[in-house]
């Protein structure tokens, strides 16, 4: 057996990076009892590698190549021409030559073979490259095998594969190509089978493709193709498709594509009998390998040939159940406005501090709603309080109506929720004091803990935080504290419902929470404003920072004229401020207090777009509108039937607004601070690790539990292999978009926004917060990457509270992530702006620097050009 060719039988499972992803599946498939699989070997990447191993030309192009990003695309395709030129006029080594010849003579040399491609990054269960490289059809003869054999070789530079690798991290000289070939199957039919249903994501939901005659007519989408569903050994689904077209292979070779018989093309492509044949071997190989599958088929002579094999990259996981009930689970990132993946620790911290059901998938949490829909007495209430998201709403009603969730028999002793939405809230004492003396109560007990924590190392810090993290739950689900809030939302509820009402107007609560005290995330982005104007002055500031690339660069402002106020100003920004940043409930990420370049151009943007005192101005603006809307309302109240209770009724609930709502953002502010002193002291602990080098860096310790982090501290040992594993596992997660809800057959569910009377081609969405605004939209993905001008309005997937300091600097908003009482949401409503929130694929619909309207009154886009 050489090591430059090998028959399919003999590969091993340990040899991906000899005969590829592709070459690897064939290998494993043909090993499968009762699989059949047309016979045939792999030159493996050790006869590529010779190839180019000793050729200066290739790597100096290659060099090239690793220079460039996918956008630049001119020079990708010169330069990959030149390489696939080069790799097709090399000769082909002669013990190559030889050993293809022998495998030939076993299976025949006058006979048909598809000669295909298998990169070593390729069918991986986290990247597919499906397509990246070539196959071809029907070679007869061993000098046109060897010829192919090239060609395959050289497809492995074919553009889209080079900027592919570039976007999906993969270094273009450590992925080699091996090359399979394979008897030809002549079939009358083929096509593919997911065993996971490609759509919805259902596990349970198996799904074939199938058409006449080779499958490249199928892939290439030169035809469409009959779609077969199957669930537990039953056929759900069949759609028949017309079928005029088909590839079929020569005698003498190549392919050619005919016209199939008129009274063939509704015909159905398989009977019953092999659709359900095809799916058991479908489940097979599934269970064989472990993980759903993309497989590639024909039908020759009433006998199925497997042809390929790989895993399917798109799913999302499915959160682990420790029984075979039904489950729903939502995702938390939704909630939190944070749909990132979370590194261990961090996922770890946040399951310290909640008590709901939670589950782990892709590097997100997800909560299981099926206790909440399986109850009689909650499942109401829990469908109402999901109301603020109806995509979410939307798709545990179709839950419901396919009765996954079944009922348990009444609770008897559960409570009922009596009271209607509409109606007044509960009797709550409207005492603004109560606010300044619960904010006291919980920046108190952070000093505390800043104090007694520096006295704690080893074990003992973890045993204290432990401890700590009672005292932060106590306060984060002080009864008192939650009644505030929820006391000034449900008056926002009231408002809305009884002035559309009486008086016909729309979220008339919007107007009425500008500018209100004790907001603690929109008095950050007014406080940045107070920093611009502190530099503003002092042009040789403002030069140093157009140009700063190091976190260092408050150490060097003091040498500049103004430099010591721009320097305390910052200081005391991130005195109050420090401890946020992007996926702020992420304990791992980085803070501003540890960046605090991220501000740089923030700061910049407010020194350019306003002038001086914008921060006292913009407040007193929107306090003004609030001002005059509820003396609108009340005005216009008094002069209804029983007006003046009604304008009674209405101005207790307004003050409850305007002294309450702000508070809402204040629980989440003392909880990322105590999570700050947290990472403080952990990050200390991890610099002591890294010196007694059991961990390689500090930021290693983000990648495991709490629980495993208190083992390692306290007996200095630590298996490395979980830290590899689970970065090359998140790099995997950042790529995935976590659904709204899916369920535990993997099926991802989606609601839709029942909207009637929507303009064509308007992008629908929840509004949030009041008002019609025309501008530039700006599409941001990263807060650091903004560059906003005055009248933009901001696109983006998800905002916390860090990205306050934009919302001054912006028009409007729109997010594809997002509820009525989100972060995002109550800022936008405090700052005036219109703002449509949960907008599916917002960055991809709308593009950067289009003119768009937000309609926030009505839930909305609409893009102007």
């Amino acid at each position: 057996m050489s090591s430059m060719v090998l028959g399919l039988h003999e590969m091993e499972k340990t040899q991906l990076f000899l005969v590829g992803g592709k070459g690897l599946n064939l290998g494993e498939l043909s090993k499968i009892k009762g699989i059949h699989v047309p016979e045939g070997f792999c030159i493996t990447t050790a006869g590529y590698q010779k190839v180019v191993e000793q050729n200066e030309a290739y790597h100096a192009l290659l060099h090239r190549l690793t220079m460039l990003k996918a956008e630049d695309r001119a020079q990708i395709g010169e330069i990959s021409r030149e390489v696939r030129q080069l790799i097709m006029e090399v000769e082909i080594p002669s013990d190559v030559v030889k050993a293809v010849a022998h495998y030939l003579s076993q299976f025949g040399e006058e006979h048909a073979y598809a000669v295909r491609s298998s990169a070593t990054a390729e069918d991986l269960p986290h990247a597919s490259f499906a397509g990246q490289q070539d196959t071809y059809l029907n070679i007869v003869g061993i000098e046109s095998i060897l010829h192919h054999i090239s060609k395959c070789w050289a497809s492995l530079f074919t553009d889209r594969a080079v900027i592919y690798r570039i976007q999906n991290g993969f270094e273009h000289s450590q992925v080699y190509l091996s090359v399979i070939v394979q008897r030809m199957v002549f079939p009358q039919a083929s096509g593919i089978l997911f065993t996971a249903d490609p759509v919805t994501s259902n596990r349970k939901l198996l799904s074939i493709d199938a058409s006449f005659g080779l499958g490249e007519a199928l892939v290439s989408g030169l035809v469409s193709a009959d779609c077969y569903k199957v669930q537990e050994g039953e056929i759900v689904d069949k759609r028949i498709a017309a079928k005029k077209l088909a590839i079929y292979g020569l005698k003498e070779g190549g392919t050619e594509t005919r016209q199939i018989d008129p009274d063939q093309q509704q015909a159905q492509t398989l009977t019953e009998d092999q659709i359900l044949e095809l799916a058991r071997i479908g489940r097979q190989i599934e269970a064989h390998f472990g993980h759903p599958q993309d497989i590639e088929w024909c039908l020759t002579d009433d006998t199925f040939y497997i042809v390929q094999s790989r895993p399917i990259t798109t799913l999302y996981p499915i959160p682990e159940a420790n029984d075979q009930e039904n489950h729903v689970y939502l995702s938390v990132g939704h909630q939190q406005m944070m749909t990132d993946p979370i590194k261990p620790l961090g996922l770890s911290f946040y399951l310290l501090i909640t008590s709901a059901p939670m589950r782990i998938a892709g590097g997100r949490l997800f909560v299981d709603a099926a206790p909440m829909l399986a109850s009689p007495a909650r499942r109401e209430p829990f469908l109402n309080a999901m109301g603020s998201d109806p995509l979410i709403k939307g798709a545990l009603m179709t839950i419901i109506e396919r009765d996954f969730i079944k009922l348990l028999p009444n609770d008897q002793t559960a409570p009922v929720p009596s009271r209607s939405h509409i109606d007044a809230p509960a009797p709550f004492e409207n005492d603004p004091t109560i606010v300044s003396e619960l904010i006291k109560r919980s920046q108190t007990s952070i000093e505390e803990l800043k104090q007694n924590i520096q006295t704690k190392s080893g074990s003992d810090l973890l045993d204290f935080i432990l401890e700590d993290i009672q005292e932060l739950k106590r306060i984060l689900f002080d009864p008192q504290s939650t009644a505030v809030f929820m006391s000034a939302m449900n008056a926002s509820s009231w408002i809305n419902d009884n002035m559309k009402e009486w008086l016909g107007e729309l979220n008339a609560a919007d107007t009425l929470s500008q500018s209100v005290p004790n907001n603690i995330t929109s008095e950050m982005g007014l406080a940045l404003l107070d920093v611009a104007d502190v530099i503003r002055p002092y042009p040789e500031v403002i030069a140093y920072l157009q140009h700063v690339k190091d976190d260092n660069f408050l150490d060097d402002l003091v040498k500049f004229a103004g430099g010591q106020e721009a320097q305390a100003a910052i200081y005391a920004f991130l005195g109050k401020y420090g401890m946020r940043c992007s996926g702020e409930i992420d304990i791992t990420r980085t803070r501003w207090s540890e960046k605090p370049i991220t501000l740089v151009p923030l700061i910049l943007g407010n020194v350019k777009n306003f002038e001086p005192n914008a921060s006292q101005r913009k407040f007193e603006q929107g306090r003004q509108e609030a001002l005059a809307k509820e003396q609108e309302l009340l005005d216009r109240l008094k002069q209804l039937p029983d007006g003046e209770q009604k304008a009674k009724e209405t101005k207790q609930m307004i003050d409850l607004i305007r002294n309450f709502i702000g508070y809402r953002e204040y629980p989440k502010y003392g909880y990322i601070n105590r999570f700050f002193v947290y990472r403080q002291a952990l990050l200390k602990e991890a610099e002591l690790l890294a010196q007694a080098g059991v961990i390689h860096n500090k930021e290693d310790v983000y990648y495991l539990t709490f629980e495993e982090l208190r083992d390692v501290i306290r007996t200095n040992k630590l298996d490395y292999q979980i830290i590899s594993k689970r970065k090359d596992d998140y790099n995997v997660f950042e790529k995935l978009t976590p659904p709204r809800v899916i369920t535990s057959d993997g099926e991802i569910i989606t609601g839709k926004y029942n909207r009637e009377n929507l303009p064509a081609n308007a992008i629908a969405g929840l509004p949030v917060s009041s008002g019609v605004v025309e501008g530039r939209a700006r599409v941001i993905l990263n807060m650091e990457d903004a560059d906003l001008e005055d009248e933009d309005i901001l696109v983006t997937s998800f905002t916390d509270p860090s990205w306050t300091p934009l919302f001054v600097s912006i028009k409007g908003l729109v997010t594809e992530v997002g509820g009525l009482m989100t972060h995002g949401a109550v800022i936008a409503r405090e700052y005036g702006l219109p703002a449509v929130v949960g907008v599916e694929n917002a960055t991809q619909l709308i593009q950067d620097g289009q003119r768009i309207r937000v309609h926030g009154t009505e839930g909305y886009i609409e893009i102007l050009e």
